[in-house]
């Protein structure tokens, strides 16, 4: 194992501490924890707050979402790790202006339940808290650490959806139901050329052959559903599209926004090929996403590989909030 780091048992202590230095006008950590909140206090007041978090190992998920338009504050739990209620619940107390706070959580049984310890937690000091638990991954079902399907890079288009909402004042109820309508809306799957090495473990979490791929795998290097020989670009579009094509049903009069997500060692040129060879395929089914995004957003340490989101636009108002202005480290 090879990384730029000191003792592997403090890389989130120090990680976060080198994120908040570095980006002071973003972000600032919650006093004793390994969460941030947003320094710009005045873009939080009377507004409904925005919690995620999860384990470390996937930035810039989540603390480089924070701020205006998107979240109030993240939790950054160990490598791989949900974050304890504890932290959780210092996170939600810091995001709270009064008007209540909704939680993102990614469909991982360690992060449901000690989400919801911790929104158990704020209840009892009267904040009011709701959630939406993000399962966009339509590669398996029932895989490791999950029941149900896992939540993945969707999640950061849910965060910009509600963010937004919350930004323009909608209420905690508003926000609510919007995350329930749009979730089943956004799908994702995903390929893997190799395993990340957790810095505790110091190994894969496990191993491909050099000209080895694997399809559906997590972003805690959950096992997928096939491994194959690499194939081009273009092939790798045409399984994972497929796939979302059974789910979603693609159709030519309706809206897409399409997100290209690096797993963490692939370089943007090979995501930019990707990219091209997905919207090769959507036009021939006359299909133009009207929202693109390409880049890290939702990694895996150091894997190689990467995921495609498609999330189908059922209403106008969706595209609004994808576009609205942020004001973010990683957007």
């Amino acid at each position: 194992m090879k990384k730029i780091i000191n003792n592997p048992g403090n890389v989130v202590d120090e990680m976060v501490s080198g994120l908040v230095r570095s980006y002071p006008q973003y972000v600032e950590r919650v006093a004793g924890t390994e969460a941030v909140v947003r320094s710009n206090k005045e873009s939080m007041k009377g507004k409904v707050g925005i919690v995620s978090g999860g384990g470390s190992g996937h930035e810039p998920s989540h603390a480089g979402f924070v701020g205006q338009g998107m979240l109030t504050a993240a939790v950054c739990g160990q490598v791989f790790t949900s974050p304890t209620p504890d932290q959780v619940y210092e996170a939600i107390k810091a995001a709270d202006q009064g008007q209540g706070v909704f939680l993102v959580i990614k469909n991982y049984s360690g992060d449901v339940m000690n989400f919801d310890m911790a929104k158990d937690m704020a209840e009892m000091d009267d904040i009011a808290v709701k959630s939406i638990v993000v399962d966009d991954d339509i590669a398996v079902e029932n895989s490791l650490y999950t029941q149900g399907k896992r939540g993945v890079a969707g999640t950061v288009l849910m965060h910009k959806i509600v963010g937004a909402a919350a930004d323009q004042g909608a209420s905690l109820d508003e926000i609510e139901s919007l995350a329930k309508e749009v979730l089943p809306h956004i799908n994702t799957i995903g390929v893997a050329l190799s395993a990340a090495t957790v810095p505790e473990v110091g190994k894969p979490g496990f191993e491909l052959a050099d000209d080895e791929i694997e399809y559906g795998v997590g972003i805690h290097s959950e096992p997928g559903y096939r491994r194959e020989k690499i194939k081009p670009s273009k092939e790798l579009v045409n399984e994972l599209l497929t796939k979302i094509d059974e789910n979603l049903h693609l159709e030519a009069d309706k809206k897409y926004a399409i997100l290209v997500n690096g797993m963490g060692a692939t370089p943007l040129m090979e995501q930019y090929i990707f990219s091209n060879d997905v919207l090769d395929w959507l036009e021939a089914k006359n299909i133009t996403p009207v929202f693109t995004k390409v880049g890290n957003y939702m990694t895996s340490i150091d894997m190689a590989g990467l995921s495609l989101t498609v999330f189908e636009l059922a209403d106008d108002k969706w595209l609004d909030y994808l576009n609205y202005k942020v004001d973010t480290i990683a957007w």
